[in-house]
């Protein structure tokens, strides 16, 4: 193989591996690829308690992204920032309790979850998670709902 042919197969083999995600790009600094690094960082804060930062480990968890899947992790990371109050995580949380993913399936927790987001929510945002709120509780029976209201209220009284 010639250099230009060379040169054509080390660039095709490299735009292949960063379309894939495993190109193995260092930050400017020259530190571990970015995707981890920022993996380390958002965990790092996490730990410290930083809510926003919870929330989003949460989210890497879920999806995958920078860290493996997993929606065990991500519920725990969702239920340390939806604790706390986080409206985003309380979503994220509800919808995993309403899909059964990392946690139990349950009506219950799932609407209480999304009542709590939806009660800070603004905008469409506001009429997007009451949506979701409102078609959990479709599913439930009248004392499932009385039971997740109960516990959203008293969530709000604790905290």
């Amino acid at each position: 193989m010639n250099n230009i042919g060379r040169g054509t197969a080390v660039a095709a083999v490299a735009l292949a591996l960063a379309a894939a995600g495993i190109a193995g790009a260092r930050a400017r600094d020259g530190s571990a690829p970015a995707p981890y690094a920022s993996a380390a960082r958002i965990m790092r804060l996490a730990k410290q308690g930083d809510l926003k930062s919870a929330t989003e480990l949460g989210r890497m968890y879920q999806t995958g992204r920078g860290v493996p899947q997993d929606y065990t992790e991500a519920a725990k990371w969702y239920y340390r920032a939806a604790d706390r109050g986080d409206a985003r995580a309380q979503y994220e949380l509800g919808m995993l309790y309403n899909k059964g993913q990392g946690v139990r399936r349950d009506y219950v927790l799932a609407e209480m979850w999304l009542n709590l987001s939806a009660s800070q929510a603004v905008g469409d945002s506001r009429d997007f998670v009451t949506r979701m709120r409102d078609s959990i509780a479709s599913k439930m029976t009248p004392g499932q709902l009385a039971a997740s209201q109960r516990l959203a209220r008293a969530w709000y009284q604790s905290h």
